[in-house]
């Protein structure tokens, strides 16, 4: 109710944020009031024990209800990557995410866990293009955890232009979460 600022999205986290840990009928629930209280995009860990414990199922019906409880909003899924063991999980769990309905898939927290890696954003970029090649639905990647420079950031740039081109690096398909780059920034400028 405070921000009154045209044309800026407000985001929260929700669904048992930031470890994904709670019954499903209180994500969902957290997810609805926090759309109802004006998030404009919501931000979710995706459950990693369900993932670890391959009930891909259970773990997609439950990404696919909280899609649900967004309405309108933007569903953003925090994939962890730095839990995740290989490639091979990240691409997996990459998958899982945008076929449950996100709207963006997220590398990391930055809590508990090691940040974004350019080898998990290069994995979560090919599965992104393939997805759109299958779907027609562009979604949106978000680099966070561990951007620490302005170097990390043109890093991470140059990997989604290069490898989902030019026209995926804009406000709506690819972020950085800058939490610790603005100290960077300010300190440079």
């Amino acid at each position: 109710q405070a921000l009154q600022v045209k044309d800026v999205s407000i985001a929260a986290v929700a669904a048992g944020f930031p470890a994904s840990q709670t019954f499903p009928e209180v994500k969902i629930a957290e997810v609805g009031m926090a759309v109802l209280a004006g998030a404009d995009e919501i931000d979710v860990v995706m459950n990693l024990g369900l993932f670890k414990e391959e009930a891909y199922e259970e773990l997609t019906d439950e990404l696919q209800e909280i899609k649900e409880s967004c309405r309108g909003a933007r569903l953003k899924v925090i994939l962890e990557t730095g839990a995740l063991a290989s490639a091979e999980e990240i691409h997996r769990a990459t998958i899982l995410a945008l076929y449950s309905g996100a709207d963006f898939v997220k590398t990391s927290t930055g809590k508990g866990y090691p940040g974004a890696t350019p080898e998990a954003v290069y994995t979560i970029c090919r599965v992104l293009k393939q997805y759109q090649k299958i779907s027609g639905r562009r979604a949106g990647l978000k680099v966070s955890g561990g951007v620490r420079t302005a170097e990390d950031a043109v890093k991470y740039y140059t990997l989604v232009r290069e490898l989902l081109g030019v026209e995926w690096v804009h406000k709506d398909t690819f972020r950085i979460g800058a939490s610790s780059l603005v100290q960077d920034i300010r300190k440079r400028l």
